[in-house]
């Protein structure tokens, strides 16, 4: 049988392991195809950087025409990142009749439903298992094992750099700030970590997620999200205390036909699987009516994972599960059900609280009546005195019964007028 030719567009750390599998492997993935797949040609601006895997000068250009027109070339794999020009350059790839494996989460979740049209008026397909959660293989779990369910909520952790982050905070006691200096010295997080820390990556998967599970059409940027950089040292021991974890949760839930969407710290119950997530790792929970609770949990990032996502997706395509998929979902198309948002001020949750106060008689009393006439009910408070108590200011926590969001984000705006409270109040939702 005639060999598929593959060529790789982006030469960087998860370009290196796809080569490495491909090169490395060919026979175990041969025989996992059905033929040869056969690497032909390696795209990158710098050919001299070294790499942890040995290609074949030949294989190597900096020609992207070179994939682009080949005809013999049926797949190209997009590891450029970023949106522009990987956009035009997919686009292309396309209209000159290659199907498309890409990691790119960004570019699915800025310009999926452009990608998609395209890809369907040209008989293509596009694969993206790698855009989401790394070595996990959640979009073939979503998009063809739990196809017989009706979704009905997903909580994940998508960002390994913030969950890295968290983890070192809580484990090592250090503060935001010393914890973030380590992941980047660990190579975990990038020199400008904003996309990570501030929850647009797990917003960006999150929206990608939502239209996989159920056919929402989301701008990625109207997710509600709040980043990592909030949350302090003394957050982790206070959730210790109260027995739970923080970690950064995208949640996906339906209720009442409407979709509830958001990206933020979340105190997470000790001894939950998602609770029980550290250091790098992913793990997505996801419910389906007839299935229940399935869950996954693996790494998110990193060479070799994400690569096995890729290769994976190759294989895919040569045996033509890949185009059956495409084709049957309908990713980002007008034909499925039209899914609205949720308003954010409705999302309901238990909440934890935490203020720096005046210690003086009374205070508590007046947080407690503003939360009161906003519907909030108390279920339990911390307040100790600290060795860092400086200037009669103390920490003082509460932890809710359920409310919703938008009485809540009221009532924090007006207790931190107070005289009496120190501003920086610190609010999250509880998750058991």
């Amino acid at each position: 049988m005639d060999s598929l030719k593959v060529a790789i567009i982006g030469f960087g750390t998860i370009g290196s392991g796809v080569a490495k599998l491909l090169l490395e492997h060919g026979d175990r993935i041969a025989r996992r195809a059905g033929r040869p797949i056969e690497l032909v040609r390696i795209v990158d601006k710098d050919l001299v950087r070294p790499r942890n895997v040995t290609v074949p000068k030949h294989l190597l250009t900096d020609d992207l025409d070179a994939v682009i027109k080949d005809p013999n070339i049926a797949v190209a794999v997009e590891l450029i990142g970023g949106v522009e020009p990987t956009r035009s350059i997919v686009l292309s790839l396309l209209e000159h009749g290659k199907d498309v494996v890409t990691a790119n989460k960004a570019l699915l979740a800025e310009h999926g439903p452009e990608l998609f049209e395209a890809a369907r008026r040209l008989g293509r397909s596009i694969s993206f298992e790698a855009a989401v959660a790394g070595g996990i293989p959640i979009i073939a779990a979503i998009g063809e094992s739990l196809t017989a369910n009706e979704i009905t909520s997903i909580h994940a952790i998508l960002n390994g750099t913030s969950n890295f982050i968290l983890t070192q905070m809580e484990e090592r006691g250090q503060e935001y700030a010393a914890a973030l200096a380590e992941a980047q010295r660990l190579g975990y997080a990038e020199a400008n970590p904003s996309m990570d820390v501030s929850g647009a990556d797990a917003a960006q998967k999150l929206a990608i997620l939502a239209q996989l599970a159920f056919g929402a059409q989301i701008n990625w940027r109207d997710i509600p999200r709040v980043g990592i950089d909030t949350v302090q040292a003394e957050d982790m021991r206070y959730a210790r205390e109260l027995g739970y974890h923080i970690r950064l949760l995208a949640v996906a839930e339906l209720i009442d036909g409407e979709l509830e969407l958001h990206v933020s710290p979340t105190l997470v119950r000790e001894g939950t699987p998602l609770g029980e997530v550290r250091g790098a790792y992913n793990a997505v929970r996801v419910v389906g009516d007839a299935v229940g609770r399935v869950f996954f949990h693996g790494l998110g990032a990193g060479q070799m994972p994400t690569a096995s996502a890729v290769v994976a997706d190759i294989i895919d395509t040569a045996v033509g599960r890949a185009a059956i998929t495409f084709r049957t979902l309908r990713l980002w198309s007008n034909d499925g059900p039209h899914i609205g948002l949720r308003n954010p001020d409705m999302a309901r949750s238990r909440f934890y609280l935490r203020f720096h106060v005046q210690d003086r008689p009374g205070v508590l009393a007046e947080i407690a009546g503003i939360l009161g006439r906003n519907q909030i009910s108390i279920a339990s408070v911390i307040q100790h005195q600290t060795e860092e108590e400086t200037e009669g200011v103390v920490p003082l926590v509460i932890m809710t019964h359920t409310a919703a969001e938008g009485p809540m984000r009221k009532a924090m705006a007006e207790i931190d007028r107070l005289p009496v409270v120190r501003p920086g109040s610190v609010w999250m939702r509880v998750r058991d």
